[in-house]
């Protein structure tokens, strides 16, 4: 049976599963909507915990593993030097296997997402085409909000094919009534020449270039964070901070609270903070958890630890 045949099958089972779940109670202390917090867990019971605890979501980002095949790496200090330490694995029996555990969980997120809120599911190629469908049905086509293409330079390429540098991150809504706030981008001119259209505000940069200013269309172009960056952490698959503060500043208010169940490095948290948002954090690595609170605390980033 190929894949085709296959994804109604993989829908019913993620979805009959889901259904069948026992919530599994509520932290012992409540969490503050204005609070930051960090939790090794497994994300599955952490969020149906969040449920149980009553907790409503502005914006949900979870860059999950992508059915690559590989497994992934953080460098570890151990002593006087670091080390390569794998804090996940990418690899599954079947794409069956794969698309059934994050239906599960994207089943959970959406329950608790306010009505206003929204999820950006963060993918590459491997998988993106199955998850959006499996997406439309489960939020439904109208509440489809942007495929947004993340697009980056690294690296060399291998094979017989133009070099893939781009992930996609898919944006879907509750409800209708969902929150959006229009970013700005600079948009040069045709030929760098003042247009002087009526109406049209236009700007000249420092090299004498005329721009204006555009609603942010659907292709991010932002660097990867690069080996000598500061807000490097060692974590293989870490995402850049200005990434996720234009997802933020799009889809989440100020003062809102934001999560990331698939935390990593806990870019989603550090791009919250400066962001004037609050944050949820969950991974299943205690590698993760460390590094993350290391992070935290170098940069002055207050967090509670919960269970």
């Amino acid at each position: 049976m190929g894949n085709l045949e296959k994804l109604a099958g993989i829908y019913s089972s993620a979805k009959t599963e889901y259904e069948g779940l026992k919530f599994v109670g509520k932290f012992n202390e409540a969490l503050s909507a204005e609070g930051n917090y960090i939790a090794l867990s497994d994300n599955a019971v952490f969020i149906q915990k969040l449920i149980g605890s009553g907790a409503k979501l502005d914006f949900v980002y979870i860059d999950p593993p992508f059915y690559s095949g590989e497994n992934y790496s953080a460098r570890v200090k151990d002593g006087d030097t670091h080390k390569k330490t794998v804090v996940y694995k990418d690899k599954w029996d079947s794409l069956s296997d794969y698309l059934h555990m994050l239906l599960v969980r994207l089943f959970l997120i959406r329950d608790v997402l306010k009505d206003s809120g929204t999820v950006a599911v963060h993918l590459d190629s491997h998988a993106a085409h199955y998850v959006k469908v499996m997406l439309d049905e489960m939020f439904g086509e109208s509440n489809f909000v942007n495929e947004i293409i993340w697009s980056y330079k690294s690296g060399g390429m291998k094979g017989k094919y133009f070099a893939r540098k781009h992930d996609t991150i898919l944006v879907y809504s509750k409800t209708k009534n969902y929150f959006f706030e229009p970013q700005k981008e600079i948009s040069y001119n045709r030929g760098n020449q003042p247009y002087r259209f009526k109406g049209v505000e236009e700007f000249q940069d420092e090299e004498g270039k005329w721009y204006t200013l555009v609603n942010r269309k659907d292709v991010v172009a932002v660097d990867m964070v690069g080996r000598t960056s500061s807000e490097r952490t060692g974590y293989a698959t870490q995402k850049p901070e200005k990434l996720l503060t234009i997802l933020l500043d799009s889809f989440c208010p100020a003062g809102g609270q934001c999560a990331d169940f698939f935390a990593g490095s806990g870019s989603l948290g550090a791009a919250a903070a400066k962001s004037g948002k609050h944050f949820i954090l969950c991974d299943a690595s205690d590698i993760a958890i460390r590094m993350m609170s290391e992070r935290f605390d170098k940069e002055n980033i207050s967090y509670t630890i919960i269970e």
